[in-house]
C-alpha cells in the first residue's frame, strides 16, 4: 500500500484577508512563504536518480540542489536524510520511495513534490521533520496500512516551523500527521510548529489530520472523507483555524478535548457528520499571509480531482 503529502507565523507582519477565488494548483502558499520563504534547491545543480544509494548521496549536504527521482525506489526500512536547500521532485506520475521515508532533521529550505510514498516501517515516517524550518510538501500520494507496523505519514516535530502541506493524498493509514510528538515537549515546541494544511485529501484514514500540540495550525480547503475517528485534533494549547473544509463521514471532525487545545471553525461543509458542540474557541481568526480561499461547496470535487502525484509533472 502507499501514501502522499506539504508545511509555516511571524509576529509583526500585516494580517492578510483571504482572496475568494480558486486557489492555484501549482504554487506555494501558507506558513512556508514566511521567514524568508521556501525555495528549496533553486539555482543549484540538478541530478536524476533511480537507486537508493544514489538518492541518499544526492540529497545530503547543504549546497543548493534539485534531485529528481525516476521510478519507484525500494528503500531499506531506514530514513533518507535530506539536507538543507534541497528540492526533491518525482518524474512523471509514478516515481517515489517505498519501504523507507524522508527525514529533514536540523535542516532548512526543503521542497518535496510529486512523489508516491509507501510502506515505511515504524519508527520511520514517510516524511518526518525534526527541527526543520521552511518546508513545502506538495502533491504526494501516501498509502499505508495497519495500526502499529507503520508510523506516521507526515510527522512534524521538535520545534519544526514554517511548513506547508498541500495538495497531497493521505489514504489507508491509521496515524496520518502528527504535529508535536509529546505532551511533555512544550518547552521546545511552544512558539514554533506553525503549519498550513490546504487542499489535501484525507481518505479512508483513522486520525491525526493533523493532531497538533503547542503550535499554530491553519487548515483550509481540505477534503476529509470516511474518517474512522478524529479529523483535526487541537491539544496542549495549540491554536487552529479550520475553515472552508469538507467533512464527509467523519466521526469527530474537530476535537479540542485533550489537554486544552483551541479551534476557530467557520464555513465548513458537513456531510453525514456533526460538529462537536463543546469545541473550545480559540483566538486564531486571521493568519499573517495572503491566501486564496475556495468556496467550501467546490472543495470536494476540486481536491478529489487535483490532489496527489501526477497532477504536476517534472
Amino acid at each position: 500500500m502507499s501514501s502522499l503529502f506539504v508545511i509555516t507565523l511571524l509576529a509583526g507582519l500585516a494580517i492578510a484577508t483571504p482572496t475568494k477565488r480558486a486557489a492555484p494548483v501549482d504554487g506555494i502558499a501558507g506558513y512556508a512563504t514566511l521567514n524568508g520563504g521556501t525555495t528549496g534547491g533553486a539555482g543549484g545543480t540538478t541530478t536524476t536518480v533511480a537507486t537508493l544509494t544514489d538518492l541518499r548521496a544526492a540529497v545530503k549536504g547543504t549546497s543548493a540542489k534539485i534531485v529528481k527521482i525516476s521510478g519507484i525506489i525500494t528503500g531499506d526500512g531506514e530514513v533518507v536524510d535530506v539536507g538543507s536547500k534541497t528540492t526533491i521532485l518525482g518524474v512523471g506520475s509514478d516515481s517515489g520511495l517505498t519501504g523507507g521515508g524522508f527525514r529533514v532533521k536540523n535542516g532548512k529550505d526543503v521542497i518535496i513534490r510529486n512523489l508516491k510514498l509507501s510502506k515505511s516501517p515504524a519508527p520511520t515516517d514517510l516524511i518526518g521533520l525534526q527541527n526543520a524550518t521552511n518546508v513545502w510538501i506538495d502533491f504526494t500520494s501516501d498509502l499505508d496500512h495497519g495500526k502499529d507496523y507503520y508510523d506516521g505519514q507526515c510527522d512534524i516535530t521538535h520545534a519544526s516551523d514554517f511548513v506547508t502541506v498541500s495538495w497531497n493524498v493521505f489514504t489507508e493509514h491509521f496515524k496520518v500527521s502528527l504535529v508535536g510528538h509529546s505532551d511533555n515537549n512544550g518547552a521546545e515546541d511552544t512558539g514554533h510548529l506553525r503549519v498550513t494544511y490546504h487542499h489535501n485529501y484525507f481518505l479512508h484514514v483513522n486520525s491525526r489530520l493533523p493532531s497538533l500540540r503547542f503550535g499554530t495550525g491553519h487548515i483550509y480547503n481540505n477534503y476529509f472523507k470516511n474518517v474512522l475517528n478524529s479529523g483535526v485534533d487541537s491539544r496542549d494549547g495549540a491554536q487552529t483555524l479550520v475553515e472552508s473544509n469538507v467533512f464527509e463521514n467523519v466521526l469527530l471532525p474537530i476535537e479540542t478535548a485533550l489537554n486544552g487545545g483551541y479551534a476557530v471553525q467557520r464555513n465548513n461543509v458537513l456531510i453525514n457528520t456533526t460538529m462537536d458542540t463543546d469545541l473550545v474557541t480559540g483566538t486564531l481568526t486571521t493568519v499573517p499571509y495572503t491566501y486564496s480561499l475556495d468556496d467550501a461547496s467546490t472543495v470536494a470535487a476540486s481536491v478529489a480531482k487535483s490532489a496527489g502525484a501526477g497532477i504536476v509533472t517534472f
